[in-house]
């Protein structure tokens, strides 16, 4: 008993209260959330290519790549309550316009964060329930894909009433911020005289913490500099403009492209299902893309009838978003018979040139492993 509570005096004070140690790891996420951010990406790069690598490892490499994303959303909202609740004397980022647009969601509707938060999740999760599903058959994987499908659809028209009938932002949740306390730590040069030590002579860095009021005065530029400095501070229209406002409401044909657009995955996986002993039949292709361009029209030309200046009034977060959804059509040509029939062949013969040679070899390497997530799944092309 004596050696017992000899070797209990020995454990540090933290590792005898497990109470201590998720305030000391959400301590160490904030003030590095760049390094961190940089370790979940690794994995999640390392996790694409194990599935084509090692077929029966599948579904624990999905596992791992789930757990992964799901991990991030704990740390981003980690670094937004640290951030939240720091004095206004620290200078932050501004912060951008999809983040001002979340933010405000967020903040105003508990409900739009759950519901975000609810659809965030199970993206995350998709491929790793096909690929369960995938182990109990054909049939019961299609059902799964169309439940999942008809959960987000419903996740997202919630999203659309909730924010009064506005379009719908990728992704629905605030991005993850920088910790300020970070970047003040980094040009922290120590104290003199209780201030903070002057910069060397030719450093640009001219920031100095006032020590009564604890405000900062701005950083001084570069002189080679002068003109990209005056134009960082310059205000735009939607810098002044509310968060709510960062987006237009949608109303008549803008309201049915926006529904459309949210329905589409589910008539697109309804309809491969209904048609999943061909794969190269058409019909499903032509029903899924005939639809999401349709719903891109239809939305443009809303714009163009109802906000000033047509596509040119749009704000930045509206442009934004179009392009997302433009960019996203691309995914169209690694699905279903266009994938099949042309892209597959495209990509056989392009990996075939590659080998042997210095780096393309190991590209070619890298896009062969991940056809098998292409030649067997649903979510891998999924931008919904």
């Amino acid at each position: 008993m004596e050696l017992l509570r000899h070797a209990q005096d020995q454990i540090p004070p933290v590792l005898s209260q497990p109470s201590k140690w998720l305030p000391l790891y959400e301590d160490f996420v904030t003030r590095n959330a760049s390094s961190v951010g940089q370790i979940e990406s690794a994995l999640r790069s390392l996790t694409y290519i194990i599935p084509g690598r090692y077929r029966e490892s599948e579904i624990a490499s999905e596992c791992v790549h789930s757990g992964v994303q799901l991990l991030s959303l704990y740390h981003d909202s980690l670094v937004s309550q640290v951030i939240s609740r720091l004095p206004p004397t620290i200078p932050r980022l501004p912060p951008t316009p999809h983040a001002r647009y979340t933010k405000y969601w967020t903040s105003r509707s508990p409900l739009y964060r759950k519901v975000a938060l609810t659809l965030q999740m199970i993206q995350y999760t998709e491929l790793l329930w096909e690929m369960i599903a995938r182990r109990r058959g054909e049939k019961i994987r299609w059902r799964v894909v169309v439940f999942i499908e008809a959960v987000k659809a419903i996740c997202r028209l919630l999203l659309l009433r909730l924010t009064n009938s506005r379009p719908l932002v990728s992704p629905p949740l605030p991005e993850r911020e920088i910790d300020p306390r970070a970047a003040e730590e980094e040009h922290d040069t120590g104290d003199w005289n209780g201030m903070q030590t002057p910069p060397s002579e030719g450093s640009s860095d001219l920031s100095w913490t006032m020590p009564r009021t604890g405000l900062s005065l701005p950083s001084l530029p570069d002189a080679k500099d002068v003109s990209n400095y005056l134009i960082s501070k310059v205000l735009t229209a939607d810098d002044i403009k509310p968060p709510k406002a960062l987006l237009h409401r949608v109303t008549g044909q803008g309201q049915f492209a926006e529904i459309l657009y949210i329905l589409r995955p589910v008539i697109y996986a309804l309809a491969l299902q209904r048609w999943s002993g061909n794969k190269r039949s058409w019909r499903p292709w032509l029903i899924g893309f005939g639809m999401e361009y349709g719903c891109r029209q239809l939305a443009k030309k809303d714009f163009k009838e109802r906000v000033a200046g047509g596509l040119r009034g749009l704000t930045g977060l509206e442009r934004q978003e179009l392009s997302k959804r433009g960019w996203g059509m691309g995914w169209w040509l690694m699905r279903g018979a266009f994938y099949e029939s042309i892209t597959k062949a495209w990509l056989k013969s392009m990996t075939e040139k590659m080998k042997g040679k210095p780096l393309l070899d190991l590209v070619g390497s890298v896009i062969e492993d991940y056809e098998y997530l292409w030649d067997n799944y649903y979510f891998p092309t999924a931008t919904l």
